[in-house]
């Protein structure tokens, strides 16, 4: 790994990390959009995008949970399901044929979902426990295929459906995307023992950039232009993944 391209990645983690922390993600998809870019093998894109995210996604449900912006009687039911679904599909490893064009659609549409400022201003309704149930396992499986923790999923079906508010939408999600990849990355631990020791390196850097957005994020912090941009990275990586 040439001097240049160590830095490259080190400064697009920092990014990400402020950035999708801001809202209470772990970063994931940005992290493979980075990684797909330089076209870094799926054994390594997927745990690295794992172990990432359980840094920052610990510091944001910290930080979010923290501020109150958090509600487990609404977390609960969503996590029971998704959690074992994950760990299915992290000891999943799909063809490349199969990996790239699914990743690809994963980072479209999180793309759409940074670009998008999903927010919600009518009569919060609970969820129907069974419901939650059956999203909870569909994104579990999803996230653990792919190597992301659900967050991009979660957070627009949360607000679209009105069942909670935006805050608490990105604190439940930060939660979420926690025990999703810490169960996906028990369920990829073949390959996550087999990483380049500059992850380490990552991971602090990770942690910094996570520690910066979520503070920001569970205040006062609209990130909207910023996220917008990703989101158009985003959008290319994908692009990149499907047709090329």
């Amino acid at each position: 790994m040439t001097e240049s391209f160590g830095i490259f990645i080190i400064a697009a983690i920092f990014i990400v990390a402020i950035l999708y922390s801001s809202v209470g993600h772990g970063g994931a998809s940005g992290y493979l959009a980075v990684l797909a870019f330089l076209s870094v093998a799926p054994n390594i894109t997927k745990p690295t995008a794992l172990i990432l995210n359980v840094f920052v996604a610990s510091i944001a449900a910290f930080q979010f949970y923290r501020a109150k912006h958090f509600d487990w009687k609404v977390f609960l039911p969503f996590a029971i399901t998704s959690i074992p679904f994950a760990f299915i599909g992290g000891m999943i490893s799909l063809p490349t044929t199969i990996y790239r064009p699914l990743l690809g659609l994963v980072l479209l549409f999180a793309a759409f979902r940074l670009a998008w400022n999903f927010t919600t201003e009518k009569e919060i309704i609970a969820p129907k426990v069974w419901m939650a149930l059956i999203i909870g396992a569909i994104i579990g499986l999803l996230s653990g295929l792919v190597g992301v923790g659900g967050g991009i999923f979660l957070t627009p079906i949360l607000l679209l459906t009105n069942w909670t508010e935006t805050k608490k939408a990105a604190g439940i999600s930060a939660m979420f995307i926690l025990v999703n990849s810490i169960s996906g990355l028990l369920g990829n631990y073949a390959q996550a023992v087999q990483l380049p020791t500059s992850v380490w390196i990552w991971i602090i850097v990770a942690v910094i950039g996570g520690i910066i957005g979520s503070t920001l994020g569970s205040r006062h912090f609209n990130s909207l232009l910023l996220r917008r941009i990703l989101s158009i990275v985003l959008l290319i990586a994908g692009i990149k993944l499907i047709f090329v």
